[in-house]
């Protein structure tokens, strides 16, 4: 609606993990680098965290598209799974049938695979997203499937992408085993207003923008403000003050834009 208004090839500010749109900011890249590093170099656990709408998904995706092509990869996006689903769900990714519902089979059917893997001198990582809401016993599981090495190396790189949850409940006893074996450990913050100010520059610029500067610095504020710094809140307000601003036929959005759509946010929450 408001795209050809405003010059833009697409729509900068959509919820999706598209990691075009994925803004660099300090931690965002610490993040990105860190898992990617742990991944090429075999790391084994690895725990990505951050609140609700931080941009933890799209920072696994951004990773999985910038690994080398000798790494093969799976992404588990339910947390759902009991232990013998987990298994099923990750062979699915890896391109391998699961031959039966025994899960010694499943598991054993895996270690062949990624022993082929090593041979052929490639790497196998699992990305586990939503990872605070894993079951106990799911979670038990993946545990055991980092006991899948060689002498050398750990077969399989596993990174746990969840909300805060997830750090507490490894810092409980009953996960000592997994938390012990957590190499890399990455958090996720909001955006400070000088990040967010960039991040919806890199969005427009991303999605096409003709010119820079489409959203003043009081809207900028505001709608900083009025997001927390959270990466998926202000895409939400940025939207909807696009709209506005196309409604009025605004050339550039202003304080007036912003403050519409801080409302109409706050109206829905």
């Amino acid at each position: 609606m408001y795209c050809a208004f405003y010059g833009l090839r697409e729509s900068p500010f959509r919820i999706t993990p598209d990691p075009r749109f994925l803004y660099p900011s300090e931690r965002h890249r610490e993040a990105v680098e860190s898992l990617r590093f742990g991944v090429v170099q075999r790391a084994g656990f690895m725990v990505l965290v951050g609140d609700v709408g931080s941009g933890k998904t799209t920072v696994c995706r951004r990773v999985l598209t910038e690994l080398p092509s000798e790494v093969e990869t799976a992404l588990v996006l339910n947390p759902g799974l009991n232990g013998n689903q987990m298994v099923r769900a990750i062979l699915n990714d890896l391109g391998v049938t699961p031959r039966g519902r025994d899960r010694l089979a499943l598991i054993e059917q895996l270690n062949a695979h990624l022993l082929a893997a090593a041979r052929a001198g490639k790497t196998v990582a699992v990305f586990i997203d939503e990872a605070q809401g894993l079951a106990p016993e799911t979670m038990e599981q993946v545990r055991l499937l980092s006991n899948l090495e060689t002498d050398e190396d750990k077969l399989l790189q596993i990174v746990l992408a969840g909300q805060p949850e997830l750090s507490r409940r490894l810092s409980s006893d009953a996960f000592r085993q997994l938390r012990q074996r957590v190499m890399v450990h990455c958090r996720l913050g909001p955006l400070t207003l000088e990040e967010a100010r960039a991040y919806v520059e890199h969005r427009l610029h991303v999605a096409g923008a003709p010119v820079e500067g489409l959203f003043d610095e009081r809207a900028i504020r505001l709608l900083q403000k009025a997001a927390g710094g959270v990466p998926r809140l202000l895409n939400k307000l940025c939207d909807r003050a696009l709209l506005a601003g196309y409604a009025t036929r605004s050339p550039r959005i202003g304080i007036e834009e912003a403050r519409r759509a801080a409302a109409e946010l706050e109206a829905v929450r």
